[in-house]
Order: structure tokens, then C-alpha cells, then sequence
């Protein structure tokens, strides 16, 4: 026993300062892929006016291009657990990261509908890997006690990632034409800059951070519980030593390797369960996945320009109000970090579903208001003097609620409410479910507009008093556990 011990290479001492450096810095190198998932998601709001004129497709294909990513999200999510179980999840990383650049110069140079539509799946694919295993990667190599704060750096990652492709938009739309969209996207789709028209620059912007991602997946340490789950110990020492203090590291590789005394989970059918086939855990995953999705967050970040242009805000002025409400969404999920160690995961949950269900009855009320008026000369809907900055005012109030709790908490919890031994796949099934729920919001919307533009948000309404009543009942909280006691 002796010279076992004394075979081992000595380990390096870290101070507690240096420990929390070390595990913000690699979550936060994770969490890169956070911001690929926002950017890449987002970046074709600024576009989708130009797509439509470029391509001269309907309204109704138009959302369908818009969101067929998000098909290819619910492959890569459903896919990536078992990859990361198999392979690791750095190597996952790596083959994420080269996808989302691939696929944003295949979007750029796309030359027909059908194949926009073919490389934004492939980007979907790489968003959901990204989603997947950012925040698993980040809850393994965490302490528990700092858990939610690193683990909400995904959300802070994705959001950040979504201003700037806002941002990204507004530019090119103002350096081609002036003066945002122009008439039908005509500015975006026919003006040249560079070369080439605004909005392919729009998505060869992304080329930059996915090779970031790539070069920081090639410098960060395979996580701990990997290693140990594929038996290499000394390897996994080596990682927990810079996160956790000397004392704590050899009781929490015991832990991890108790915790994965039986096989780990790499199918759905590993999951199966008495509840409708699958294990209750598994279900409240999806739930919170699906629920987060059917509040309507993505419809202001996908369509939010084309939103407010269409109810008489104009083009340029659209166009800066999502960016205004990208700012808000950051600093609410600021807020969030602060929090959700100090108050936990379910109290955040329910505020926010009671504060969404206000904002989204609000912003429910002013778009009636506008569908039931008259149409300009412009053939747009007009909110009046009153209904115009409450509509502003619900709608950012909405992102403050969704920002502060279920934005950042279901990424926080799908990350650390599974065990070891499903952690992967469950979370691959949930995030699968979540893309999912996302495409029928995406893609339904611009008919559901259509009919009527409160509408959309009528549904979102119901679906956050849903939510609360969900959360009540059905989610435990989980702040200060260890992954292992899960």
C-alpha cells in the first residue's frame, strides 16, 4: 500500500482563491458553447425579412426555414449524451464546435431555400451537442456549493450570445441600407457589403467564436466523472485537485466511483421507469424543458424585429428594441447567478412563472387591441399611444421573470437533478423534448399570427399559469446537494 501511495505523482496545492479561479475558468470556457447555442439561435431574427425576399418564399415557408434548426437541435441534443458517455465530453465539444463553423459559412453562401434550410439543420445539430453537455460538463467539475452560480453561466453565456448576434444584425442592416430591413427585407437581401449581402454576414459573424470554442475545448481537462466512470482515477485526481481543496478529493473519487457501481445509462430504454415508460425523474426533466419552451422566450428572440416592425414600431427602431431587450435579458440573468445558490431553484421557478403570466396577460391584451383596430396605409397593424409602450413594457417584463428563473434554474437542474449514472442520457432525452417544444413554438407562430396577433400570446399565458402549478407540485430542490447523494 505504501509504495502505491508512493507512485502516485505529487499534487500540486492550490489556495481556496486559486481553486475558485480554476473552476470559474473552466466553466466559463465551457460555457463558450453557451454562447454559440445564443448566437447561432438569434442570429437569424435580424435576417428573416431578407430570407423571405432573397429566396421569394411565403410567409408560412419562411417559418418553416426559420425553424427547421431547431430539428437538427433535437438530433444533436437526443445524440450527444450517448456520445459523451462513449467518448467523452471534450471530444463532443471539439465535434460541436467544428459543425457550428462548417455550418455558418454553408448558411452564408447558401444559394436556395432548401439549402439555407439544410445548413441551418446542420447548426441546429451543433447547438443541441452544445446544449447538452456545457451544462454537464459544468455541474461535474463544480463544488456543490457554487454549483448554481457556475452552472447559470450557460444561461449568461446563451444570452450574451444573443445580444451579440442582435447586435451583429443591427450593425450590418445599418452599414447596407441606413436604416434597418427596408421594405420586405429588400435592403438586407440586395444591398452589397464587402462583396456580399448584409445578412450573409450576419452568419459568417458566428466563424469566429465556434473556432474560440474549439481552441478552448483543445485546452480544458476531461471532466472528472468521465474519468472515473472509464476508470482512469489518477487522471480524474488530477482534475479535482484544481477545483476542490487537497483534503476533499480522494472522499469525493470514492463518492463518484459508488455512484457509478452500477452500469451507466447510454439508451432511452436505460431510463425505463413506471411513469408512461420512463422514470419520474426523466419526465420532470422533460417537463421543465417543455414548459420553459411554451412560455414563448424564443418567439422574442427569433421574431422580435419582424414583431414590433409589423405592429408600427419601423424597421430601425425594431431592430434596436431587440437589442434593448438582449441588454435586459443579460442583466436579469446577472441577477440570477447572484441568487440561485442564496435562494435556491424552486423559489425562482415560481416567481418567475407568476411574473410571466402577468407581463405575457399585459403584452395578451395590447396586441388585441391592435389586431382589432385599423390598418394603416402601410397595411400594418398600429398599437395606439397607451397600447404601444405597454406592449414594450410587458414584453421586457416578460424577459426580466424568464430571465431571472426559468431561463437560467431548468439549465442549473438539468445538469445536477440526474445521477451519475443517467445524468448523460437524461439529460440528451430532456434537452431533445426541449428543441422539440421549441420548433412547435417557432414554427406555429407566424400562422397563429396570422389569425390573430395576440393569439401566440394567449397560449404563452396559459402555459406559464401551467407552469407555476408544475413547479408546486412536482420539482424538488436541489441546492446544496452533491451530484453523488442525487
Amino acid at each position: 500500500m505504501a509504495s502505491q501511495v508512493e507512485l502516485r505523482p505529487p499534487r500540486a496545492v492550490f489556495t481556496d482563491r486559486q481553486l475558485g479561479r480554476n473552476v470559474r475558468g473552466l466553466a466559463i470556457a465551457a460555457a463558450i458553447g453557451g454562447f454559440l447555442f445564443g448566437f447561432d439561435s438569434a442570429v437569424i431574427n435580424g435576417a428573416v425579412d431578407a430570407i423571405q425576399y432573397r429566396f421569394a418564399i411565403s410567409s408560412h415557408l419562411t417559418g418553416i426555414v426559420v425553424a427547421v434548426a431547431l430539428l437538427g437541435c433535437a438530433v444533436g441534443a437526443w445524440y450527444a449524451g450517448k456520445v459523451a458517455d462513449r467518448y467523452g465530453r471534450i471530444p463532443t465539444m471539439k465535434v460541436s464546435a467544428i459543425l457550428f463553423l462548417v455550418s455558418s459559412v454553408g448558411t452564408g453562401f447558401a444559394f436556395s431555400a432548401w439549402e439555407f434550410a439544410l445548413w441551418r439543420v446542420l447548426s441546429g445539430v451543433a447547438i443541441g451537442m452544445a446544449s447538452v453537455i456545457a451544462p454537464a460538463y459544468i455541474a461535474e467539475i463544480s463544488p456543490a456549493h457554487k454549483r448554481g452560480r457556475l452552472a447559470s453561466l450557460q444561461q449568461m453565456a446563451i444570452v450574451i450570445g444573443i445580444f451579440i448576434a442582435l447586435l451583429v444584425d443591427a450593425l450590418f442592416a445599418n452599414l447596407a441600407s441606413g436604416s434597418g430591413t427596408g421594405e420586405n427585407g429588400t435592403s438586407l437581401a440586395n444591398n452589397v457589403l464587402w462583396g456580399l449581402q448584409a445578412w450573409q454576414w450576419m452568419f459568417l459573424a458566428c466563424v469566429i467564436p465556434a473556432a474560440v470554442y474549439f481552441y478552448l475545448a483543445m485546452r480544458i481537462p476531461e471532466s472528472p466523472r468521465y474519468l472515473i466512470q472509464t476508470k482512469k482515477i489518477e487522471k480524474a485526481r488530477s482534475v479535482l485537485q484544481r477545483v476542490l481543496p487537497a483534503d476533499e478529493v480522494d472522499p469525493k473519487v470514492t463518492e463518484i466511483q459508488r455512484s457509478l457501481e452500477k452500469p451507466v445509462a447510454y439508451k432511452v430504454r436505460d431510463l425505463k421507469g413506471k411513469m408512461l415508460g420512463l422514470m419520474p425523474i426523466v419526465w420532470v426533466g422533460i417537463l421543465l424543458s417543455v414548459f420553459q419552451q411554451f412560455v414563448g422566450i424564443n418567439v422574442i428572440f427569433y421574431y422580435s424585429t419582424s414583431l414590433w416592425d409589423a405592429v408600427g414600431f419601423g424597421a430601425s427602431a425594431s431592430f434596436w428594441i431587440s437589442v434593448v431587450t438582449s441588454i435586459v435579458n443579460i442583466l436579469v440573468t446577472i441577477v440570477a447567478i447572484a441568487t440561485v445558490d442564496r435562494f435556491g431553484r424552486k423559489p425562482l421557478l415560481l416567481v418567475g412563472s407568476a411574473g410571466m403570466t402577468v407581463s405575457l396577460a399585459l403584452v395578451t391584451v395590447c396586441f388585441w387591441t391592435a389586431a382589432s383596430g385599423e390598418v394603416g396605409t402601410d397595411n400594418k397593424l398600429a398599437l395606439g399611444p397607451v397600447a404601444g409602450p405597454l406592449a414594450l413594457v410587458g414584453a421586457n417584463l416578460f424577459v426580466v421573470f424568464f430571465g431571472m428563473s426559468w431561463g437560467p434554474v431548468v439549465w442549473v437542474l438539468l445538469g445536477e437533478m440526474f445521477n451519475n449514472r443517467i445524468r448523460a442520457i437524461a439529460l440528451a432525452v430532456a434537452a431533445a423534448a426541449q428543441w422539440l417544444a421549441n420548433f412547435v413554438v417557432t414554427a406555429s407562430f407566424p400562422t397563429l399570427k396570422g389569425i390573430n396577433v395576440a393569439l401566440p400570446y394567449l397560449l404563452f399565458t396559459i402555459f406559464a399559469i401551467l407552469s407555476f402549478f408544475f413547479v408546486l407540485k412536482m420539482v424538488r430542490e436541489t441546492k446544496g446537494r452533491e451530484l453523488e447523494d442525487m
